[in-house]
């Protein structure tokens, strides 16, 4: 200590009584206000407060939300900066309420809020849909047509493997709940990739591929090899809804990137991708239940001993429902100009306070 103010003295002396002088006031400010702070803090935390008392809470509010402006720009000391914002949160809570969850909102973002958002971005998404079929299958039919071709991928041991057990065997070999968390958190990473990384564009385009090849390669081994039935049967009940998933998310992550790229003559670039990532984010948290669907459809409907027919039955009723869910409920939601703003509980923490 004896140290730091003799190098500081030595250095700028000039500098060091500012400095204490800055301590000093700060000590005082802290001191002449602390009374205030206190009986803010008391009110803020009562349930219940008289007309004098409500008034007094307002006054004391707008008197600390000026020292908290006062001791940002004179002396941002960290610790006091904290503590005068969190009184002041407090406060503003106190007087205006703080959000409740209400079953009412959550009901709205599952009938308005979520559905419009991704019946807005139909054509991006259905886009990564079509151009994922064509390379899908357009890699299946060049592998039927050429079976050799998978020998440069697998060998025979493999391709053997796959045909008699591992395909089918994949999934039963976790139990039915574990199965389901184990698919419900790939998807939601696989998802939550595309969505994250339509930004930079190429790694949306990169996974859509590599699972596009994967798709194609395996279902094109099956089917040249005689297990077409098995493919597809295994597939359809929880692939159908689990791709579409993961085709919104793609394209959601795609607008987004391209809100950026292209943001339109009325819009700043940034002001258009923060609305695009604000629904984004919307059709994020509604993904999250469209994939617990698919993994517990994969995890029960799947591997169950119901005839192939019937399991693809299901997995294409559940798959064409949430099309229509979208197309109906969003279009409805569009024709009435609802709004696919986050609720006020979710980007509260995220809006910086005055």
């Amino acid at each position: 200590m004896l140290m730091g103010n003799s190098v500081l003295h030595r250095v700028h002396p000039a500098g060091a009584r500012a400095v204490y002088a800055a301590v000093v006031d700060l000590d005082a400010y802290v001191a002449e206000h602390a009374a205030e702070w206190r009986r803010l803090d008391q009110l803020s935390r009562r349930r219940r407060v008289t007309a004098a008392e409500a008034d007094e809470l307002v006054a004391l509010y707008q008197r600390a939300a000026t020292h908290l402006s006062v001791v940002r720009s004179r002396s941002p000391d960290p610790a006091l900066v904290a503590r005068l914002s969190r009184l002041v949160l407090a406060a503003r809570n106190a007087i205006t309420g703080a959000p409740a969850f209400s079953w009412s909102r959550v009901g709205h973002f599952f009938t308005a809020g979520f559905p419009l958002a991704v019946y807005r971005a139909w054509p991006w998404w259905s886009g990564v849909a079509m151009s994922f079929s064509l390379i899908a299958f357009g890699i299946m039919g060049y592998v039927v047509a050429n079976p050799d071709v998978a020998d440069q991928f697998m060998d025979d041991a493999t391709i053997t493997r796959m045909i008699q057990s591992d395909f089918v065997g994949y999934y039963s070999q976790y139990a039915s709940q574990n199965q389901t968390l184990r698919v419900w958190t790939n998807n939601a990473v696989l998802t939550a990739e595309c969505l994250a990384g339509g930004v930079l564009i190429l790694p949306v385009v990169f996974v859509l591929f590599y699972n596009a090849f994967n798709v194609g390669m395996t279902g094109g081994v099956m089917i040249a090899y005689g297990s077409g039935d098995v493919f597809f049967g295994m597939i359809i009940p929880h692939g159908l809804l689990e791709l579409t998933a993961v085709f919104v998310g793609a394209g959601v992550g795609l607008r987004i990137g391209w809100a950026w790229i292209a943001p339109g003559p009325l819009r700043t670039r940034g002001r258009a991708l923060v609305e695009a990532a604000r629904e984004g984010m919307l059709v994020a948290l509604g993904l999250v239940v469209v994939l617990l669907i698919s993994g517990l459809l994969e995890g029960f409907l799947t591997p169950s001993a119901l005839p192939m027919l019937v399991k693809d039955v299901i997995g294409a009723v559940v798959w064409l429902a949430f099309l229509a869910y979208v197309v109906i409920l969003g279009r409805a939601a569009e024709v009435q100009g609802e709004s696919t703003d986050l609720p006020e509980e979710l980007t509260e923490a995220a809006v910086p306070t005055a």
